[in-house]
């Protein structure tokens, strides 16, 4: 494992560290790794000319974060496995992705790979040298250059069009394949849509949402999304399905459920959670990692049917009418066998269908489902991070919001005290939970994301205590991450063990980056309690962002969420209840309409004081003539307090 104890191996034994970062659901890592790293003579040459580490980049995301930039920057792209050679110090002069244990077409092999190196450490250690103080220069050069940033609407503007320009009309999405869900996309997309009246974001949204859900992306039989398309119309997967993924497109869903009314967006977040609830839930209440692609080694395997196979299990006339409606064919559309999709239906007529699933295609599903568990196994990464599970903590607290359903909220609630008592002590986060140990010094990431959860159950419930408990958590944020000179958050605490380098990650991509979800929870705290201090960072963070994405927003899509809060009319709402069925009423009112824009505070009898204690503005609000009363503040003008529902859908 990665630590003192390999480096200090390596100094004294004079030896070059071979770092194999990777993790759990990787195809290609496992195929490296039996093509290799249990390969004796392979094992034979690293164990006696190697310190060899191995690292699950999820448990170390700073440690991965570090070695995929040198990468990058060595050879113009990325991925894992992901491939290091470097000095005890821990400063790299190789990198690389797979390897075949022998040369494969265009790829050199690893013992070829190998022996190279040794004869380089033995014979040219001063060049290895060199490259190693280069690379580890230009990594902390790339960081250190002050860019000016200005926070401004033409960066939206920009944004705005380059997703246009790049979306894929026909299928959805952006760019050609392989196409990723990048689901913040779509949510920034969703907000211009609604506060811009723009149509055609709102296209672009529902386009992609509906062929993901139409392709072999989406498990048309155990539910969930898949990682990525390889084609694109989103047929062919790579297989594997993560946690943050489907937390994101949850979220994605129900808010378009939220704004468009349409019941198929309603029932694909349903259908997501329940393969969450299903497959991807502890009995504790944390969320795991992922699900493999592979089951027996064979990428797939699991998901894919022959007609034949169908008709075996349900009969003829079931097994036909299965095969008609999910596409399975005798050619096949994977390597002879059949995806299951919904390619075949087009978008007006899978609008008009309500529900998605008809009795008949539903009990047939369950039975193919139930078969496809026995056939054969996928391999679970068990893991519960922690910057994941708030991810999903605020999947579900959005569904709750939108669709009252209790039982996600119950999960929502449940993976909170999960992180609560397993992977925080004394205000600080573990990074993740396995076999009843947590490990890790928390990241950004850890805390933005936890923060965001927070934040989310309170909007959810209008519990005070997620919010005391958010803005604690931001305040520690604030404390262990951010740059105070220059803006910014640091990739890890200023406690935690010093790499070669200390950056801070502002790129989008599978995942939004911790720094983009700090800029937006910290103008959420902002508006919740009216602090300056809090908006004063924001505008300092923003600034940072700003003057590192201009050349390409539509890369930093969640941070452009951040930016509409800052540079977008917003609105304040405080209600002030008198009652808990007008508490009810208010909260149902609010499932139904799409806000990103307004800010939502509860006061009661009973949560008075800490309302005012963490937004000190709220104490002169008071409920006039013995009736609920609502306050509504817009570009930081307030109209005069009102009393009724259909006064404040009036306003709004």
């Amino acid at each position: 494992p990665w630590g003192d104890e390999a480096f200090t191996k390596a100094k004294e034994e004079n030896k070059p560290v071979f770092l194999s970062i990777g993790y759990s659901t990787c195809h290609w890592c496992h195929v490296m790794a039996h093509e290799s790293f249990e390969d004796d003579e392979v094992a034979r040459y690293l164990n006696d000319h190697f310190i060899s580490i191995k690292v699950d980049k999820e448990e170390r995301p700073d440690v991965d974060s570090i070695y995929m930039s040198v990468c990058q920057k060595l050879t113009g792209s990325g991925g894992w496995p992901l491939t290091i050679i470097m000095f005890p110090d821990q400063k790299p002069f190789f990198a690389g992705t797979y390897f075949p244990k022998q040369a494969k077409y265009y790829t050199p092999g690893l013992l070829d790979l190998l022996e190279t190196v040794i004869d380089k450490w033995n014979n040219n250690r001063e060049g290895l040298l060199h490259s190693s103080e280069s690379i580890t220069e230009a990594l902390k050069r790339e960081y250190e250059e002050q860019v000016e940033g200005k926070i401004s609407q033409d960066i939206i503007k920009k944004a705005i069009k380059s997703l246009s320009q790049n979306f894929e009309s026909k299928y959805g999405g952006f760019g050609s394949a392989p196409k990723f869900p990048t689901p913040h996309n779509l949510l920034f997309l969703l907000r211009i849509a609604h506060q811009d009246k723009n149509k055609d974001a709102l296209k672009m949204v529902e386009k992609t949402l509906e062929s993901m859900y139409l392709g072999g992306i989406f498990d048309h039989i155990g539910y969930g999304f898949s990682r990525y398309s390889t084609d694109s119309k989103w047929l062919v997967p790579h297989f594997e399905k993560m946690l943050y993924d489907n937390a994101l497109l949850v979220m994605t869903y129900a808010e378009t459920y939220q704004l468009t009314k349409k019941p198929l967006y309603k029932e694909i977040a349903e259908m997501t959670l329940e393969y969450v609830a299903r497959e991807l839930t502890s009995e504790a209440g944390g969320f795991y990692c992922a699900q493999d692609a592979d089951s027996e080694g064979v990428e797939g395997k699991y998901y894919v049917f022959t007609p034949d196979e169908i008709i075996g299990i349900l009969g003829k006339e079931d097994g036909n009418y299965f095969n008609e409606y999910y596409g399975i064919t005798q050619d096949g559309n994977f390597e002879g066998e059949s995806i299951t999709n919904r390619l075949h239906v087009n978008s007006e007529e899978l609008i008009s269908q309500n529900p998605l699933e008809n009795d008949r295609i539903s009990r047939l599903r369950k039975q193919i489902y139930e078969y496809q568990l026995h056939r054969t196994k996928l391999h679970k990464d068990d893991k519960i991070l922690t910057s994941w599970n708030a991810l999903m903590i605020v999947a579900y607290a959005k569904a709750y919001r939108i669709l009252q359903r209790e039982e996600y909220l119950e999960a929502a609630t449940k993976a909170e005290l999960f992180i609560r008592e397993q992977l925080s002590r004394s205000d600080r986060l573990f990074v993740h939970f396995r076999e009843g140990e947590s490990k890790g010094i928390g990241h950004i990431d850890d805390y933005a994301f936890y923060v965001w959860a927070l934040l989310e159950l309170y909007e959810a419930t209008l519990d005070i205590s997620y919010l005391e408990r958010g803005i604690h958590f931001l305040e520690i944020m604030l404390e262990l991450f951010f740059d105070e000179s220059e803006g910014g958050f640091y990739l890890y605490a200023k406690d935690s063990e010093a790499l070669i380098h200390r950056p801070k990650e502002i790129y989008d991509g599978a995942i939004p980056s911790g720094n983009s979800v700090a800029s937006y929870v910290l103008l959420k705290v902002g508006a919740f309690t009216g602090n300056a201090r809090m908006l004063q960072t924001a505008e300092k963070q923003l600034a940072y962002i700003a003057g590192r994405v201009e050349d390409y927003p539509s890369a930093y899509c969640f941070s452009m969420m951040a930016f509409l809060l800052m540079i977008y009319p917003t609105k304040e709402l405080i209600c002030v209840a008198e009652n808990t069925a007008d508490i009810k009423e208010f909260q149902d009112y609010l499932s139904k309409k799409y806000q990103p824009n307004v800010t939502v505070l509860l006061k009661t009898v009973e949560n008075k004081t800490r309302l005012e204690t963490v937004a000190e503005y709220t104490s002169s609000y008071v409920s006039k003539d013995m009736k609920t009363t609502f306050y509504l503040c817009e570009n930081h003008t307030c109209l005069a307090p009102f009393h009724s529902i259909l006064e404040l859908e009036e306003h709004l």
